[in-house]
């Protein structure tokens, strides 16, 4: 379909003043996108136009999920917030959408009665007539234009009318109406003028979001929002009490001899997996993945320190007791098993910056992150999954009743032999 202006939709106008420049202010502010569109769908409502729904979406960058959808119904009270995850349903969910088709087609703008007996286009219009739905409208407002000659080919190959300004990131707009007479085509035009605010609100916020996302899903959630939040000057550091927990996988060296690169790769990510799961389950942070192995910290900044040492050790059984069990089921599937190595030490650390000037880090160091290497290294020799220093059992409280000591051991390039515990079994 397209939104031309007839001298009979000229007549038919809405009330929106001001609205753009309010798309702005919201935009500038930062607010959620739900907030945005909540209240963008509310005043185009009020000013009569006739939506019973409207829907917002865009990509992502999540390692989870690939895209974000909201939804508006008036007098819900609240967006319906469906993040879509990176899965194969969800793909061909999407290959069956609205916006699929006119990406693939290079169209800005589509429109669909969907009260008719022709063969269902999208099965979508299936759950929108099930409302008692109507008409539908549907708009991809581009963040950038794609080479129009082969937008132009795209639309010869479908016997589509060329358009212009079509990408394939953006941001999709649709909405359905149930009056019997549908949509006016002087209101659309009105809407599709407005949606550009619309998009350049929601992607200043996006953008933020998804900085967030990526910064913290490298970094971990605190660093990350520190780094995001300023903390980007190197040999900037903090002086911090935390636990360090410091592990590896035991057998990956000679898997890589063995396994091919795909097969290797996920299993190596299915056992990074669950060696971060207690972590993040016990409040910790994961500060980096290391080859086959992990180094997060347990922050005392703010906290009771035997609280802290008990999440660390929650967290060391929780990750002994799952292991067997976890590599039963990979030996029934006929999987590779690996085992692994648990170091728990507590130490003042510097938390921040460190690295070159165009290429930082933010990590922890110090002479306690050093120990809590070491310790991890007598896992094997004193044939233990998980070794915990006396530096964390004195602070551990009531947690540390169950620990039993393995004696005095040297640490490579540590002076005095530390006294090292393991877990109860």
């Amino acid at each position: 379909m397209s939104l031309k202006t007839s001298e009979a939709s000229k007549a038919a106008t809405l009330d929106l003043d001001g609205l753009g420049r309010w798309l702005v202010d919201r935009g500038m502010q930062g607010l959620p996108l739900d907030e945005q569109l909540a209240g963008f769908c509310q005043q185009i409502y009020e000013a009569g136009f006739p939506m019973k729904r409207a829907m917002m979406g865009m990509g992502t960058l999540h390692p989870r999920y690939g895209a974000h959808t909201f939804l508006w119904r008036p007098g819900a009270g609240a967006i319906e917030y469906t993040p879509r995850e990176r899965s194969v349903m969800s793909r061909q969910e999407y290959l069956r959408s609205p916006v699929y088709y006119m990406r693939s087609r290079g169209l800005t703008a589509l429109r669909r009665r969907i009260d008719s007996n022709e063969p269902e286009e999208f099965p979508i219009f299936e759950d929108l007539r099930k409302e008692g739905l109507i008409d539908y409208a549907a708009w991809i407002i581009p963040y950038r234009p794609a080479d129009r000659e082969a937008m132009a080919e795209g639309a010869r190959k479908h016997d589509l009318p060329p358009v212009h300004g079509q990408a394939l990131d953006g941001v999709f707009f649709s909405c359905a109406s149930d009056r019997p007479e549908g949509f006016d085509e002087g209101h659309l035009i009105q809407l599709g003028e407005t949606l550009p605010y619309l998009a350049l609100a929601v992607k200043s916020r996006l953008t933020y979001d998804v900085a967030s996302t990526v910064i913290e899903t490298y970094l971990g959630k605190d660093a990350g929002h520190r780094v995001l939040t300023g903390a980007i000057e190197r040999g900037t550091a903090e002086a911090i009490r935390a636990v360090i927990w410091f592990s590896d996988l035991r057998g990956f060296t000679r898997l890589t001899d063995s396994l091919p690169r795909d097969v290797l790769m996920e299993t190596l990510d299915d056992y990074l997996e669950a060696m971060a799961r207690p972590v993040h389950e016990n409040h910790g942070q994961i500060l980096k993945f290391m080859g086959d192995g992990l180094l997060a910290t347990f922050n005392l900044t703010g906290r009771d320190e035997a609280t802290v040492c008990r999440d660390a050790l929650t967290a060391a059984a929780q990750l002994r007791d799952s292991f067997p069990i976890f590599n039963d089921a990979r030996r029934s599937a006929g999987k590779p098993v690996m085992d692994f190595g648990l170091a728990l030490h507590l130490g003042e650390v510097l938390y921040g910056n460190i690295g070159a000037s165009e290429r930082l880090d933010f990590t922890v160091v110090g002479p306690a992150v050093n120990e809590a290497s070491r310790v991890q290294a007598l896992c094997r020799p004193l044939n233990r999954n998980v070794l915990i220093s006396s530096t964390l059992r004195d602070s551990a409280g009531e947690s540390a009743t169950d620990l039993v000591s393995l004696g005095f051991h040297a640490l490579r390039g540590v002076r005095e032999p530390h006294e090292l515990f393991t877990l109860a079994t």
